[in-house]
């Protein structure tokens, strides 16, 4: 049987894309840099200690563990103890952008598959294919068309972190109760109304969890992005590894970790559903209140004396 050349086609696609399509993606390269680089300058502007006692407080706010604060500000003293705190910005400065445009991308398509059999039909074939892909081929497209550098680590972070956002707000939105989307439009809003009062707040722990796994797969992909000059920690874990230092690999490995508990403990506890009875009373009696003040009478305007 003659061989085919899928390899061949698709180099060949990636050429034409580049030729023909090249202004593009350096416009896009230059938003990219220009966004995460305001992210970092943002975080890198307050003193370290400043910042772990931020991180602190958020970790108290939203957890509202004792253990879980303590150790926040311990580990990020720890990571600044090892010279590690402008990697480690650098490195949640990336996994802020693939996130943020991974949940503005995966929510809506969602959304589109949930309230659409066909949408989920043509959506769920892509992202078994997004998520079984070796992580390493999203580096090589992303190289072809960024070159090497924070950029192409971003997008290909990105790419790899869409898939949960989209399943779990799909998931989500159908397991709330038919009945009670019946029960909320009957009241007569409009499908959209329904959807933000309603649908929306009651499938949001299911959406914060894609948001908290999004999360995850950036960090972790983030890592392998070092392999392509991206900066930050993966940048750090891959010198170790080429230049066989065990400790300098360790250190990048441990500041991964207090990263990633950190954002995982804290997205999880944003998460954290209610009693369902009380978000289903909470989400009607919001839509009501919204319908009176729509319907509520406009009181006569009195002529001009």
């Amino acid at each position: 049987m003659p061989r085919i050349p899928v390899g061949t086609a698709v180099e060949s696609s990636l050429q034409w894309l580049v030729d023909h399509a090249g202004g593009f993606f350096d416009g896009v390269s230059a938003v990219l840099l220009f966004a995460v680089n305001t992210v970092y300058t943002a975080l890198v502007s307050p003193l370290p200690f400043v910042l772990i006692a931020v991180f602190g407080l958020v970790a108290a706010v939203t957890t509202r563990s004792a253990v879980l604060t303590v150790f926040t500000v311990l580990a990020f003293l720890l990571v600044d103890g090892m010279r590690l705190w402008t990697q480690t910005l650098e490195t949640l400065a990336v996994v802020i952008m693939a996130a943020v445009i991974s949940v503005l991308v995966g929510v809506p398509v969602g959304i589109l598959a949930a309230n659409s059999a066909r949408v989920s039909v043509c959506v769920r074939p892509v992202l078994d294919f997004m998520q079984t892909l070796p992580v390493f081929v999203y580096l090589v497209p992303s190289v072809f068309f960024f070159g090497i550098g924070v950029v192409p680590g971003i997008v290909a972070t990105t790419v790899f972190a869409i898939p949960p956002a989209v399943r779990l707000t799909e998931l989500g939105l159908r397991q709330v109760d038919a009945e009670i989307v019946e029960a909320a439009r009957a009241f007569g809003p409009r499908p959209g109304q329904v959807l933000r009062e309603v649908q929306l707040p009651l499938a949001l722990p299911s959406i914060m969890a894609g948001v908290n796994q999004v999360i995850m797969l950036a960090l972790s992909m983030v890592v392998v992005a070092g392999m392509v000059g991206a900066e930050g920690l993966g940048g750090v874990v891959v010198s170790g590894v080429t230049q066989f230092d065990i400790g300098l690999a360790f250190e990048g490995g441990i500041a991964v970790v207090v990263l990633a508990i950190f954002l995982d403990r804290v997205t999880g506890a944003l998460g954290r559903p209610r009693s369902s009875g009380r978000r289903t009373r909470t989400a009607l009696d919001t839509l009501l209140r919204r319908r009176a003040r729509e319907e509520a009478p406009r009181e006569p305007e009195h002529a001009a004396a």
